[in-house]
């Protein structure tokens, strides 16, 4: 088989890795939030243990968070009867979405700690609402400040989630291995190429994407307009 009738059966798989990685990116999202949430407010004994569960997403081995929900998921649904439920794609999603969630927490929770103190008292002597206070005084700095580490989060996922061949899902990696040993091994590098390209393109996508609501954060017009605002003072007063 050469390259050019390799790239659409890797392309066939492509589908189901972008549904893993979607599905980990918004499930880890919304964990993240949750355990960020509750490791700034220090809810008694609730955020103690979710201290235990971040320090176990950063700690553990990728694969290794990866096979303990692939064993450890068919214990937990056969208590509620729904074995037939359990498939590697969900335990991939599963894990994913675990690793995801404990890793973007530490982006999260600094971002929001790093917004100055006195925005938040500003907010309160004005008289806004916390919701008010979130939305519209200190949540649009620490997405500002969050927006990097957020997208390195985003790429190491995508990365991540070649790792879930390993428990059976039938990711683009997975059917790369099976071309190679359909084809003895002949087409090793072109095939590993192949998968370069198309991991280095998912990449530059979520960079770019990033990098959109980067340049369009509300953190940035007041330091382009304070910008020019200087720069007409200079050229009036010269």
């Amino acid at each position: 088989m050469d390259v050019s009738a390799m790239i659409p059966e890797l392309l066939s798989a492509l589908p189901l890795t972008l549904a893993i990685t979607f599905t980990a990116m918004v499930a880890g999202f919304c964990l993240a939030l949750v355990a960020s949430t509750l490791r700034i407010r220090r809810v008694p004994v609730i955020s103690n243990l979710v201290d235990i569960y971040v320090s176990y997403a950063r700690s553990v081995p990728v694969v290794l968070q990866l096979f303990v929900a692939f064993y450890g998921l068919p214990l937990l649904v056969a208590l509620f009867g729904a074995a037939d439920f359990f498939s590697p794609n969900v335990a991939a999603m599963v894990g994913l979405s675990l690793y995801h969630g404990g890793y973007l927490s530490e982006v999260m929770r600094p971002a929001y700690l790093a917004v100055d103190r006195g925005q938040h008292d500003a907010a309160d002597s004005l008289g806004y609402t916390f919701r008010q206070k979130i939305f519209r005084i200190v949540g649009p700095q620490a997405i500002h400040i969050g927006l990097p580490g957020y997208g390195n989060s985003i790429i190491y996922l995508i990365h991540n989630v070649a790792l879930v061949m390993y428990i059976g899902a039938a990711d683009v990696m997975a059917t790369a291995h099976l071309i190679m040993e359909r084809d003895y091994n002949q087409y090793q590098f072109e095939t590993y190429l192949v998968l370069a390209v198309i991991y280095s393109v998912l990449c530059l996508i979520a960079w770019l994407v990033i990098r959109f609501f980067e340049l369009r954060s509300p953190m940035q017009a007041p330091e382009a307009k304070a910008t020019t605002q200087i720069r007409h003072a200079l050229i009036s007063n010269a």
